[in-house]
């Protein structure tokens, strides 16, 4: 009897005050992702959430928006993170951008209420990438077309953007798809864009000198409790094309057309070739260079 008396009063203790509930999330990233844990919650519905790195507290903000610290400002000579971290004053969610090998580790996230807490424990792994996965070079000889793979495998809930010198080209969310609505971008590329919704590879084709510079993808992963955001940049050339005549020029200098004048198609030499840029593999360079 007394021990069903402990068990009633331990069942009217825990609906009185809340009980904790505590969940947990698996999160793998590259270095340099910003990675957004989502809290799945409106500020203004509870007291406090907060946010801790291994025990430590790293962000918090209370429902009516009074106190709000993150990092150094949570805790005085702590300052691991350096300006790298964000917090969402309406939902309480916690941005860690350009995230480090460091970073990972144990992420706990603790909602407050009148009369309850929650908390929930997102384990981030954090992996290496290498200059080449991040930044891809392209060179493309005028007329000829050029892919632009993102290198991943792309999900229904993703989204991807597409910039050339940081003006918007193309972009995808869920099933929907646009290519260039800007009125710059509609003038520069007209007609000559090609977006695969499988994968999220662009194509350039019919490429112009003026389609040279910088092509920025930016990625993010949508996940119900988390989103990663990730950039991939791809520097890409666009060489002009060569007469015959300069070519032979070229090649009296380099030696780098065989006897059969393989780096001449149509009457149109190979600029790579000619100019002497093919590598030491490439089985076109002359063997008498």
């Amino acid at each position: 009897m007394t021990l069903f008396f402990n068990v009633i009063v331990v069942v009217l203790y825990l609906l009185g005050h809340g009980a904790s509930d505590v969940g947990s999330d698996e999160v793998s990233v590259k270095e340099g992702d910003s990675v957004t844990l989502h809290t799945g919650v409106q500020t203004k519905q509870q007291e406090d959430i907060k946010w801790y790195f291994n025990s430590i507290r790293i962000a918090q903000i209370s429902g009516d928006l009074s106190f709000i610290c993150t990092d150094v400002q949570c805790n005085e000579g702590t300052e691991r993170f350096r300006d790298r971290l964000k917090l969402d004053h309406q939902t309480g969610s916690l941005t860690i951008m350009n995230i480090i090998d460091t970073d990972s580790g144990g992420y706990k996230l603790k909602i407050i209420f009148s009369s309850s807490d929650s908390e929930k424990i997102f384990s981030v792994s954090v992996s290496g990438v290498s200059a080449a996965e991040r930044d891809e070079v392209k060179t493309v000889e005028e007329g000829e077309s050029v892919t632009l793979d993102p290198g991943v495998i792309k999900s229904p809930n993703d989204e991807m953007t597409w910039y050339f010198n940081d003006i918007l080209i193309t972009e995808i969310t869920g099933d929907q798809s646009k290519i260039c609505t800007d009125v710059q971008c509609d003038e520069r590329f007209r007609d000559r864009l090609k977006l695969d919704h499988q994968t999220g590879s662009l194509t350039i084709m019919n490429t112009r000198n003026t389609d040279s510079g910088e092509y920025k993808l930016k990625i993010i992963i949508n996940n119900s409790s988390f989103s990663i955001t990730r950039l991939k940049r791809f520097s890409v050339t666009v060489t002009g094309k060569m007469s015959v005549s300069s070519c032979s020029r070229f090649r009296s200098v380099f030696r780098c057309c065989s006897r059969n004048n393989c780096c001449c198609s149509v009457g149109v030499c190979n600029f790579r070739c000619c100019c002497g840029l093919l590598s030491p593999q490439d089985p076109y360079r002359s063997t008498t260079e």
